[in-house]
């Protein structure tokens, strides 16, 4: 395997590991609840609530830090979290804003919950985008991957195609 390309958050940590390519695109991480639900995506609002995340993800990790006052459900999968919200057993769930719109607009989604927001950036937790993994030295790849970035969003390619499928600039300027 050459290249990761599986939404990989560039972070210090993950750094020390592998390379990365320049970002190619940020989202954030945003806080799903029940419809209804008077929880915004602060500490304070969510003190005494149960959230849910991916274990080993950067979304558990940021939970963990940022709301101490809160009790921390991990799952293997988010999906596994987002049945939790629907059925009522926890009160918000905390991933990737991409991977939470797509649940909010399914249709079991869009019954049960809502979206409370994005969650204060963390860089050193959530990252400085996303990036394409690849082995520790293999910097010819990295170069032409960096390059390739560049070019579709010079020439207009990169906005031309993210305009089709996002409502927000999921570059993240």
């Amino acid at each position: 395997m050459d290249v990761v390309a599986a939404s990989l958050s560039i972070t210090e940590e993950r750094s020390k590991i592998i390379d990365f390519s320049d970002k190619y695109y940020q989202t954030g991480a945003s806080l799903a609840v029940a419809a209804g639900s008077s929880i915004i995506s602060t500490p304070k609002s969510l003190a005494g609530h149960k959230i849910g995340v991916q274990s080993g993800s950067v979304h558990q990790s940021y939970a963990l830090k940022h709301f101490k006052a809160s009790s921390i459900k991990e799952y293997q999968t988010q999906d596994e979290a987002n049945q939790d919200l629907f059925s009522g057993r926890i009160d918000a769930t905390l991933a990737d804003a991409l991977v939470l719109e797509d649940f909010l607009k399914s249709s079991e989604g869009a019954l049960c919950c809502s979206s409370a927001g994005l969650v204060a950036h963390d860089e050193a937790l959530l990252g400085k985008g996303i990036g394409f993994g690849l082995r520790k030295g293999n910097d010819d790849l990295k170069s032409t991957l960096n390059t390739a970035i560049d070019a579709i969003r010079t020439n207009g390619t990169y906005d031309s195609i993210t305009k089709k499928y996002f409502e927000f600039n999921i570059y993240g300027e």
